[in-house]
């Protein structure tokens, strides 16, 4: 840090806007802007520890909290680039040291740290270490939704991984008791803090699975610090409840406490109590919906019953023979009209096709080439002409055969010594052009 200067009335050049003697008092800005400058340029970057409280998340993504101890209080701001790098969220109650900068906001004559980065203190040190965690083991896919398995409604068995002396075992086993006798509990014992507790609650809940002792497995203990629940946090805990074939209900803690078991269970039960009340249907209750089907059966037989006995009461033996006509006529009345309906139509069509025949026929006849040829027409095709030799004589039957029989529609096509064919309605003639009238 530079070292730090004492400005005096009498020193030619201050910092700031202007310069200023007693005899001329300085303006509200222009003492802000000597504090501005002295603040930003001693104090550019520092690192505060304190508690975090006040955190909110504006609109526009940038966080403002306050850090304090027990004796002061200083505004803070991160903005909304700075807080994607940070790794972890800005709660209330967070010990934090943060790094930044002070800034001067002069229109309020306020101070505050514009913080660049933030990592946890003390505790927080284990809360970065178990959002690490979580954040790997997430992307694991550990915690996907797709890997919960459904709780059985009424489960016969329930194992639970917990120590035999804590609180937890004695508050399930009153609940069970309470809400649903007939629940067999089974208890899996061992540590839940200290060293080799996690490798134990993972065999324990390994060993339920390969014995298949339970419809459904409870892990969990009571309240206790941040300290205290770190094996329900450990690696080995969490991918032991995540391979777990049977359903997984973790219950740590109190209502406020968590632990990363309770991403990769099943279900989470803010405490072990509320585990056994997930898992034990209240007696009553169940006796209460099962009267409530009963009476609801009930009824409705007795209704369909009703409803029976008044639809036979309206069917004396005399009337069921003129019931029965009743019904039958309006339908055999349908099917005559239906087939007389189908005899015309069948007959209508016939005629029309006949018509439509008759009609094609005389039209065919019309443009028929031979009816053409049978009014006095005829058809003349050019056959070709006599090739002439070097002398310039013709050898009859030596023809060209260019454009060979095509079929003549203008004198101009013609030429003197062509051959053609004339086709008549019977028979034909072949000839010899001697001269052409074009």
């Amino acid at each position: 840090m530079p070292e730090k200067k004492n400005y005096l009335w009498d020193e030619p050049d201050p910092p700031g806007p202007s310069a200023a003697s007693p005899s001329e008092p300085l303006s509200v800005s222009a003492l802000t802007g000597l504090i501005k400058g002295t603040l930003e340029d001693f104090y550019s970057s520092v690192a505060v520890q304190g508690e975090v409280s006040n955190a909110k998340l504006s609109s526009s993504g940038h966080l403002y909290f306050s850090l304090k101890d027990r004796e002061a209080l200083i505004q803070a701001v991160m903005f909304k680039y700075r807080l994607s790098f940070l790794g972890f969220e800005i709660r209330d109650g967070m010990k934090l040291i943060v790094s930044g900068g002070v800034s001067v906001y002069a229109a309020r004559g306020q101070y505050q740290l514009i913080a660049q980065g933030a990592r946890l203190a003390g505790a927080g040190d284990i809360l970065a270490m178990l959002e690490e965690r979580k954040r790997r083991l997430a992307a694991e896919g550990l915690f996907d939704e797709e890997r919960k398995k459904p709780l059985p409604r009424f489960p016969s068995r329930v194992a639970l991984v917990t120590s035999p002396s804590g609180a937890a075992v004695r508050d399930i086993i009153h609940v069970l008791g309470r809400r649903n006798a007939g629940v067999d509990l089974i208890i899996l014992p061992c540590p839940v803090q200290g060293e080799g507790a996690a490798d134990m609650i993972a065999a324990r809940i390994r060993q339920a699975n390969a014995l298949s002792i339970a419809d459904v497995l409870i892990v969990g203990r009571g309240g206790g610090s941040l300290e205290d629940l770190l094996a329900f946090s450990d690696e080995a805990v969490v991918r032991a409840i995540a391979e777990s074939e049977i359903p997984v209900i973790s219950a740590v803690g109190h209502e406020i406490d968590w632990a990363i078991s309770d991403y990769a269970a099943d279900l989470r039960a803010a405490t072990p109590s509320a585990a056994a009340e997930l898992v034990a249907e209240s007696r009553a209750t169940l006796l209460s919906e099962v009267r409530q089907f009963e009476l609801a059966l009930e009824s409705s037989i007795r209704a369909r019953l009703d409803r029976a006995e008044a639809a036979l009461d309206s069917f004396a033996l005399e009337d069921v023979e003129a019931r029965f006509m009743r019904l039958f006529l309006p339908v055999a009345r349908r099917l005559d009209d239906a087939r007389e309906a189908v005899v015309l139509g069948i007959g209508h069509r016939l005629k029309d096709l006949a018509h439509r025949r008759a009609l094609a026929e005389n039209a065919l006849e019309l443009t028929s080439p031979l009816a053409v040829l049978n009014r006095g027409y005829s058809i003349t095709r050019r056959l070709g002409r006599d090739k002439a030799d070097e002398t310039g004589a013709t050898n009859q039957g030596s023809w060209r055969l260019e454009g060979w029989g095509s079929i003549v529609r203008n004198a101009s096509e013609l030429e003197k010594a062509d051959y053609l064919q004339i086709i008549f309605a019977s028979g034909s003639a072949k000839v010899e052009v001697e001269e052409v009238e074009r």
